[in-house]
């Protein structure tokens, strides 16, 4: 299930390709390059050098996605994000962030955040 190709979803796809596409989607896209491939070892801020030729997943010109609101989390340098068309929730409570939690039937509350302490090793 592991490995980076296919990068691009394509309607032929079927068995293990067709399923690690999707499972990449769901769990390591965060970008994708102006050909719509997936950038599946970038991970940083949309701010940061390493990412200038990429764009967000859900800024992608053209996507075929768009409908209902998108929530998603696993992506703590993106950080809280809340648009018309996508929720980030994820605000790095694992790295001394905080927990962050969003009503999505009342529109007009904000975020309830809970500081975190951090992971530390033993």
């Amino acid at each position: 299930m592991y490995g980076d190709e296919p990068s691009r979803w394509n309607d032929a796809l079927a068995g293990a390709e067709r399923l690690r596409f999707i499972v990449n989607c769901f769990t390591r896209l965060r970008y994708v390059d102006a050909d719509g491939r997936l950038a599946l070892r970038a991970k940083g801020s949309p701010n940061k050098a390493q990412t200038k030729q990429l764009v967000p997943w859900f800024e992608a010109p053209g996507a075929r996605w768009h409908g209902p609101r998108v929530v998603f989390g696993h992506w703590s340098t993106l950080g809280f994000l809340n648009t018309s068309t996508v929720v980030s929730l994820d605000t790095g409570c694992v790295w001394g962030g905080s927990l962050t939690a969003l009503r999505l039937d009342d529109t007009h509350a904000g975020p309830v955040q809970v500081v975190c302490p951090g992971f530390s090793t033993p």
